[in-house]
């Protein structure tokens, strides 16, 4: 049942009365950043409640995440969720443009994708009114207000999974504890990724929350082009390939400096280097000739040569393809204050896990996988002797094991929330 209490109507009502100023600006602002390539010129509009997509009939389920890594996520669940009921359909919604290009390649069955509107009453009313859910599933933290509050009162079951709120997040947002507490009041089912979360959750006023681990470490593996894969393995035919994915400057750094290292000794060693921003290839090709490292780049089509000590994979959407070519790979975001990327989709793949040292993101997920042997924090320097490392294959073999244990893990967490849909009124 919702909180009724006098603080909490108040806040909602304080966010609801500026949330109808959003159409106000909602058009010009979001112009402004198709001109700048931040918003899909096809798909904009539906940022403003206007769909591009039909609903399928029979029950659908809505699950929500923010960003690229946290919609990846979902797809174990839906997996999970679509053996347990077949003929369910699912609708994934997110807001940034790039976990649209990547989830386009990598939707499960049954699945759609579409932008969540911006959190104005109108907006939520045209989405709702067209899509008309029957299940809402929420994930980590990014949580509207509106809504999840025009879904409640639609009698829509709500439900706040891999939640992660980190120290730093929870200072900011206990400040809001109200408006917080109004909305976690309205979720039948909160399951949190570890303890630290779950205590934070409860002190905004959740209640019952479970701990149910990362859905990270149980998505399935990413895809990829055969044909694409084919003709990269027989460009690096006779070569060792390692990877460095999702990576910012700390991280090509490191990368690069390693390279340098192991073509001195062994000229037939490939980096492949898969910049989290596509933008930055710019930047990060000067690098490359400031270490005299030829290199081939893959938004212009070619592929690596026997020449080339570098493949600059200036691309989205194509890690599942590098994965499954690498043997080994560093997980970019641990040298910049970023807070780590996601480890599981190295694991899934059998591709052994290297990272930096700042993985605070992530804490979690690298303190698992390093107790069992089966990742390698590599402090600033270090990365050209961990890709020596003997131990790299069993590191792999171990990772893939937890992976695959963690896919497991998913079965009752997805038969609790198909119950919500089936309890609803």
């Amino acid at each position: 049942m919702p909180d009724t209490t006098p603080s909490h109507g108040a806040a909602l009502a304080a966010y609801a009365l500026a949330a109808r100023a959003l159409p106000l600006l909602a058009a010009p602002v979001l112009r402004r950043r198709l001109k700048r390539g931040k918003e899909d010129p096809a798909r904009w509009r539906e940022k403003l409640g206007e769909p591009t997509a039909s609903r399928p009939r029979g029950t659908l389920v809505w699950l929500h995440a923010v960003g690229l890594g946290e919609v990846l996520a979902l797809r174990g669940l839906i997996a999970a969720m679509a053996r347990q009921q077949p003929g369910l359909s699912f609708l994934v919604t997110s807001t940034a443009r790039s976990s649209a290009q990547v989830m386009a390649a990598n939707l499960p069955p049954d699945t759609q994708h579409q932008f969540l509107p911006l959190d104005a009453p109108q907006y939520i009313a045209r989405f709702l009114d067209h899509w008309r859910p029957d299940l809402s599933i929420w994930s980590e933290q990014d949580l509207w207000p509106n809504a999840i509050c025009a879904s409640h009162a639609r009698a829509i079951p709500l439900a706040l999974v891999n939640a992660r709120i980190t120290a730093a997040s929870f200072e900011r947002r206990k400040r809001g504890r109200a408006l917080y507490r109004a909305i976690l009041s309205r979720m039948s089912l909160i399951c949190a990724q570890e303890t630290g979360t779950a205590s934070r959750l409860s002190a905004l006023g959740a209640r019952d929350v479970r701990v149910t681990g990362s859905l990270k470490a149980a998505a399935p593996p990413l895809g990829h082009d055969v044909a694409a894969l084919v003709a990269l393995q027989a460009a690096c035919a006779g070569r060792r390939v390692w990877l460095a994915a999702s990576t910012h400057p700390g991280d090509e750094t490191e990368a690069i400096a390693a390279q340098s290292t192991l073509i001195a000794a062994d000229p037939a060693r490939l980096l492949v280097l898969v910049p989290r921003d596509g933008h930055r290839a710019p930047e990060i090709a000067q690098a490359l000739r400031a270490r005299s490292l030829p290199f081939a780049q893959r938004s212009t089509g070619a592929l690596p040569s026997a020449r080339d000590a570098v493949y600059l994979a200036d691309t989205y959407g194509e890690l599942g393809l590098f994965y499954r070519l690498a043997d080994t790979a560093l997980i970019g975001g641990g040298f910049d204050a970023i807070g780590g990327h996601n480890p599981w989709e190295a694991a899934a793949l059998n591709t052994a896990i290297l990272f930096g040292p700042d993985t605070h993101n992530f804490a979690a997920d690298y303190t698992r996988l390093t107790k069992a042997s089966a990742a390698l924090c590599t402090p600033p320097g270090s990365l050209a002797a961990a890709l020596t490392d003997p131990r790299l294959p069993d590191m792999a073999a171990a990772a893939h094991g937890i992976w695959q244990q963690a896919r497991g893990a998913l079965d009752p967490l997805a038969g609790d929330l198909l119950a919500l849909g089936k309890h609803a009124p």
